[in-house]
């Protein structure tokens, strides 16, 4: 047990256990007695399965990229098959249930500055303020601050961030949709009550010694931003007016606060829109049309002043899936001079797919992952490759800003191994994840949630405990 998991069971597990700022939660189900497990070597993958991901909100509406490798089973290889460890009942037992897992730290190319890969490692492991401030509808509200709580039916307290922190939490992603809050007059003015409320939120974390990424998110429309030649000035003024409202804000904030461009910007509602066909051109003038988005963005916050001149900054490629992030055509914007690697590449990656995210009732979904099968880790494992080998031993960090495993009949054990495994693969590969919580618990929706925001307590504890115990 390492020592992050014994100040939890000291000082946290009051409030994993529901005895935080609330009542007692559900706890987790289905502790079986897990097993040792040894990652096997497996050739980086550049492709992505066209996943979708929906944030949860009224009528799934929304979809999110994942940023897959290829699903095949077939084409997992013997050594995986071999290096799968055995169960041992009494080693599980002693972890608190959660298996142990062993893959060996990647190196680095030597020579290159590691300063960006230390900084994201030392973000650990984060949690996503999900349906919150980025909730929006296409019929404004009387009172734009309900909006905070209209997808996930709770306001934001300080409470919550606290108890986010004591369980092990190092990182706050905070997605904020500004559509429903700017004027109509071309200007984008945002409105000082909304701007002043989101301020109050990363404050929680920063008081807290918290990182936070703060971003542009559900704003992806031909009305503010579209990744399109043709919208392309209308998606640049709506980006350079929020950013230039925005950055000089938090001018004074030190590094501990990233900016986050955009959020899975991608062609929508087209046949495009979750999966790039290279030899289209729409779809290559799409990804530059990122690039030039990603500049303006660096550009503007560079030239707010304050510490934004040298701070760690997040951009995405096309959807931020992995293929989005490593296709040919994905350049990072140029920064300001003397600033080294201060531009992190975000992805998300819901993966593999069948199981992290997609529909139950869907042709092909399983609820079921295991740590001693190669069909269920080699996309895990192919993804923190090619994130790698493209960016983090060259000396560029790498944040996979969201991912998660929906609840899927109660499949909470298959969850724990997923993200203990997860995250083992993810921070071998110097990277750093953050868990989509939607506050989503039952009914039809995407059920990432796993902080009950009413009772200030984490529903699944064990889950929590392999995400810390491999987030080292």
């Amino acid at each position: 047990m390492i020592k992050r998991i014994a100040a939890i069971c000291l000082t946290g597990m009051m409030i994993l256990a529901g005895m935080g700022c609330g009542s007692g939660g559900n706890g987790a189900e289905d502790q079986a007695a897990g097993g040792s497990v040894t990652e096997s070597e497996s050739a980086p993958d550049g492709e992505a399965d066209p996943a979708q991901q929906d944030d949860g909100g009224p009528d799934e509406a929304d979809r999110d990229a994942d940023g897959t490798a290829d699903s095949s089973k077939e084409d997992a290889s013997q050594d995986e098959e071999a290096d799968a460890g055995e169960v041992d009942e009494m080693e599980a037992a002693q972890n608190g249930g959660i298996r142990e897992i062993n893959i060996e730290k990647r190196a680095l190319d030597e020579g290159i500055d590691t300063s960006a890969v230390e900084f994201v490692e030392k973000m650990k492991i984060g949690w996503i303020l999900g349906n919150t401030f980025d909730a929006y509808t296409d019929e404004n509200m009387a009172d734009e601050m309900s909006y905070e709580s209209y997808w996930c039916r709770a306001k934001t307290t300080k409470e919550m961030i606290d108890a986010v922190k004591a369980a092990g939490f190092e990182t706050l992603r905070i997605p904020v949709s500004w559509h429903n809050h700017v004027s109509d007059d071309g200007n984008y003015t945002i409105s000082e009550a909304w701007l002043n409320r989101v301020q109050e939120v990363v404050d929680y974390a920063i008081d807290n010694d918290m990182y936070v990424i703060l971003n542009i998110h559900h704003d992806n429309s031909t009305s503010y931003m579209y990744p399109s030649k043709e919208y392309l000035e209308q998606s640049r003024a709506y980006i350079g007016a929020i950013w230039s409202q925005v950055a000089p804000r938090f001018a004074d904030y030190d590094e501990h606060l990233i900016l986050e461009g955009m959020n899975e910007p991608r062609l929508v509602g087209t046949d495009h829109e979750w999966w790039l066909d290279l030899n289209d051109r729409e779809c290559v003038d799409a990804v530059e049309c990122i690039n030039e988005l990603n500049q303006l963005f660096v550009d503007t916050v560079r030239a707010s002043g304050g510490y934004n001149a040298e701070r760690y900054l997040l951009v995405p490629g096309y959807d931020a899936s992995l293929q989005g992030a490593s296709n040919e055509y994905f350049e990072l914007p140029e920064d300001s001079e003397g600033n080294v690697n201060k531009i992190l590449v975000e992805v998300h990656a819901y993966t593999p797919y069948n199981f992290a995210l997609q529909a139950p009732g869907e042709s092909g979904s399983t609820d079921q992952w295991s740590m001693d099968s190669p069909a269920s880790t080699s996309e895990i494992n192919n993804t923190m490759d090619t994130l790698y080998e493209k960016y983090v031993r060259n000396g560029t960090g790498v944040i996979i800003d969201e991912f998660g495993a929906r609840d899927k009949n109660g499949n909470t054990r298959a969850r724990i191994d997923f993200a203990s495994y997860y995250v083992a693969a993810a921070r071998a590969r110097h990277i750093t994840c953050c868990w989509w919580d939607n506050h989503c618990f039952d009914g039809d929706g995407e059920r990432f949630g796993i902080f009950d925001r009413t009772k200030c307590s984490f529903v699944y504890p064990e889950l929590v405990e392999g995400m810390m115990k491999y987030s080292e």
